[in-house]
């Protein structure tokens, strides 16, 4: 006997529990990160659980009137799900559940975000076949590109030879924790492109890597003590290695930093056991620009397309 309901605090613990025994979560599914922008959005998160009162999988969820998101402040969600106990029959159940759910909870509408397949443990696409059953339509597809650490494409030749410029010009890159400089010349760049901040804040960026250390590292390029660039990696389990926050100060694309701290990035992940290294997406506007040129440099250092797709599911109520 299974049951269907909204998550609240009380859970905490099952729910990150289950993300982490999941095929699909990752640790921006867990509470502490989840929570920390619980202002921003009304949470409205799933729990299916056994009689026992035992969870067996959850949805990240937030709520806008009768649209229910999984979920508006994260890259993916959906339904996670265990390795084991759990079939194609037990996701039928318990997705006909939820909609049952949602239905008496007055939501006409689900936007859904399932976890694209790099970032599987094992396969964990039994959600994907739920959304075709329930007439679900693809709204959003963006792009990204990703390197199969296994069997890893090389640099092209233009960014072989600068990571070799910059070695000679005396770049140095790695771990760092100077947080507030390196924000200050990211904002800066962000706002001078596309006219607003950072998604995420100096603090709650900080905040978010003092809740997950292990997860959550700036790495920096620098030269004479000058920061020259850098870039925020996400780790995922041991499955992906995700880049994001990309940034270069002028003396930094002069001396062609940022080649030299993917080259040092994408074989620090395969040296520590990573499956794949993603890039993250290069789309606007849900997949309908795409930034060609920003495109083009994470194919040059042998990225591949991996898509983050987004479903509207329409409810009869």
């Amino acid at each position: 006997m299974i049951t269907v309901k909204q998550y609240d605090p009380s859970l905490k613990a099952q729910w990150d529990e289950t993300v982490a025994a999941s095929r699909n979560g990752t640790f921006l599914h867990c509470r502490d990160y989840m929570d920390y922008h619980s202002d921003r959005f009304a949470d409205f998160s799933l729990v299916a659980m056994r009689e026992s009162g035992k969870l067996i999988a959850v949805m990240p969820a937030c709520r806008e009137d009768g649209t229910l998101y999984s979920h508006r402040g994260l890259t993916y969600g959906g339904w996670l799900m265990p390795l084991r106990h759990f079939d194609i029959g037990t996701m039928l159940e318990v997705w006909n559940l939820s909609l049952e759910f949602m239905r008496r909870e007055g939501i006409s509408r689900i936007i859904y975000k399932p976890v694209p397949h790099i970032y599987h443990r094992y396969p964990a696409e039994e959600d994907l076949y739920m959304v075709f059953r329930a007439g679900g339509k693809l709204v959003e597809s963006n792009i990204s590109a990703a390197i199969d650490l296994d069997e890893p494409l090389p640099f092209d030749r233009g960014n072989k030879s600068n990571v070799s410029t910059a070695r000679r010009n005396g770049v140095e890159v790695g771990e760092s924790d100077d947080w507030e400089n390196y924000w200050h010349v990211l904002d800066s760049l962000i706002m001078e492109k596309y006219g607003h901040h950072a998604v995420h804040s100096l603090d709650e960026i900080k905040l978010l890597h003092s809740r997950f250390p292990h997860n959550i590292k700036l790495f920096t390029a620098t030269a004479a003590g000058e920061l020259l660039a850098g870039v925020v990696m996400y780790y995922c389990g041991r499955e992906v290695a995700h880049s994001q926050y990309i940034a270069s100060t002028a003396r930094g694309r002069q001396l062609k930093a940022l080649p030299l701290l993917f080259d040092f990035l994408i074989k620090d992940a395969a040296h520590a056991g990573f499956r794949y290294f993603d890039f993250g997406i290069s789309t606007e506007q849900g997949g309908h620009y795409l930034n060609e040129g920003l495109v083009s440099q994470k194919c040059r250092m042998g990225g591949r397309g991996i898509v983050y797709n987004t479903y509207e599911i329409k409810l009869d109520n």
